[in-house]
């Protein structure tokens, strides 16, 4: 006697083939970038232990081991510590920041799924070639800094992949919320990347890094096996993008004008967009401008927290790893509520633009109340968090997707992974002046600092301007053709 179908698989059989394989690009892409953040993160944890306040630990310290730089780490045992972290932290964000307006070129002219995969190996090995540093008993500043740079470049393959997978799959419909809690994967990532680099950073914190490597690694392995890039691919029925539901185009043509074309046919024919021709897509350049004022303040965050608590707070180093998880479980909560605003009233940049006006007040009463007890810092974490990731979160995921399938493009889909790089490419200029501003800054004060942040989500917010103005008439407008067919 035959067993009954397995009640699971009945379960993916009663789901429609489209909806199994979008669910499938959405796990597998979210694992994705889960790991380059995890990986990016341990980098935070560790600086502490780099560099410890020996005198804190009594006048005769135990010394378990026979190293004469077992309390600090050399070259970071140095009064210029700060410094050398900041050096530090460019040499991987520069390296990110340049390597990115090239990665997207040829994420549009490479297969996304090997491209993606490849990269991902490369980021594991050089993540683990760091935390090999503690093992190799190494001390030299440019073995830390190569290496950095080198997974810099390593980890410019990972977001225009994952957005332009996305993008394929998903038309602009809820594009906001599902990209919204897609976008977790980024403080997903950095939690992850805290907690599993805070069990080793009082041991051995080349761990710290070597097992994020080897993480990274093996979810690249499986994207290779498993991510599929286009549902015409697969036979699936390709997404509803901008101009597809027959309206007329500026030519005087309609999206119905290549319905009898094979989609997947239709996709080659399309060239792959230039550089220049992305940033004349309206909006790019506005938003891309903003994207670096707020991640310069985001990136500030992720690299410079966790010592900013043990600073100012006086936690150890695990501690301080841990409470600064909160700043992204706000970013998740964060990039949700965003996501779900802004496609509801169809503004992303009113709505970046109102988050980053009340972040600034939140960021100034955090730095003079945050450390006032532990349940206030935590309150103040959360909400600094998602001030601060839900406006970042919005550009470089809907944002970006809306304008890599904008209207202008008629069709030509082959413009997603080009303008998520130039947009994050242009922000990660912001993640690379945060960090160094704050190396150079925080010996006057941590005062100092958040002023600097302050300042950069306002200027955020300024350079959004015209595109508010541009929505907020579309909004009047459509109000008033309301009232007007109401009338009749």
């Amino acid at each position: 006697m035959r067993a009954a179908l397995a009640p699971g698989v009945r379960l993916l059989r009663a789901v429609p083939r489209d909806s199994r394989y979008r669910g499938l690009t959405l796990v597998l892409t979210f694992l994705s970038y889960t790991s380059y953040h995890l990986s990016r993160k341990p980098i935070s944890i560790v600086k502490s232990q780099l560099h410890l306040n020996c005198s804190a630990l009594g006048t005769n310290p135990h010394n378990g081991s026979n190293s004469t730089t077992w309390c600090s780490w050399a070259p970071f045992d140095q009064d210029n510590y700060n410094e050398l972290f900041g050096a530090l932290d460019n040499a991987f964000l520069v390296a990110y920041a340049i390597g990115m307006f090239i990665s997207g070129i040829f994420g549009e002219r490479l297969p996304l799924r090997y491209y993606l995969s490849g990269g991902m190996l490369l980021s594991g090995i050089f993540t683990a070639l760091f935390g090999f540093g503690y093992f190799w008993n190494i001390h030299v500043l440019w073995y830390y800094i190569i290496v950095q740079v080198c997974n810099g470049l390593a980890q410019t393959t990972g977001w225009p992949s994952v957005v332009a997978c996305v993008g394929n799959w998903f038309g602009k419909g809820k594009r906001g919320l599902i990209m919204g809690i897609w976008n977790s994967h980024t403080s997903v990532g950095n939690i992850l990347g805290s907690l599993i680099a805070g069990v080793w950073v009082s041991s051995e914190w080349g761990l710290s890094f070597i097992v994020p490597g080897i993480i990274i690694a093996a979810v690249g392995i499986i994207c290779f096996f498993f991510l599929v890039e286009h549902p015409e691919d697969v036979g699936c029925s390709p997404p509803l993008q901008h101009g597809e539901s027959g309206e007329k185009d500026p030519e005087g043509g309609t999206s119905e004008d290549h319905s009898s074309a094979d989609p997947k046919e239709l996709t080659e024919e399309l060239e792959a967009i230039s550089f220049l021709g992305a940033l004349r897509i309206p909006g790019v350049v506005e938003f891309s401008l903003c994207l670096l004022f707020a991640k310069l303040v985001s990136y500030t965050f992720l690299y410079w927290l966790p010592l900013y608590i043990v600073n100012i707070a006086h936690f150890g180093a695990k501690e301080a790893g841990d409470l600064s998880t909160l700043f992204d479980v706000g970013g998740i909560l964060g990039g949700i509520f965003a996501g779900l605003i802004s496609d509801y009233t169809g503004g992303r940049a009113t709505t970046c633009c109102v988050m980053l006006v009340v972040a600034a007040p939140m960021l100034f009463l955090y730095n003079h109340i945050g450390q006032n007890g532990i349940g206030t810092s935590i309150a103040m974490l959360i909400v600094c968090g998602a001030l601060v990731n839900g406006p970042y979160a919005l550009i470089t995921t809907a944002v970006s997707a809306d304008l890599g399938t904008h209207e202008s493009l008629k069709g030509n889909a082959r413009a997603l992974s080009t303008v998520t790089a130039i947009i994050d490419g242009t922000g990660s200029v912001g993640a690379a002046l945060g960090p160094l501003l704050a190396g150079l800054i925080s010996p006057t004060g941590w005062n100092n600092v958040f002023y600097m942040l302050i300042a950069a989500d306002i200027l955020a917010c300024l350079l959004l301007a015209r595109v508010v103005v541009k929505e907020v008439r579309a909004w009047y407008g459509c109000m008033a053709r309301k009232r007007g067919y109401v009338q009749r």
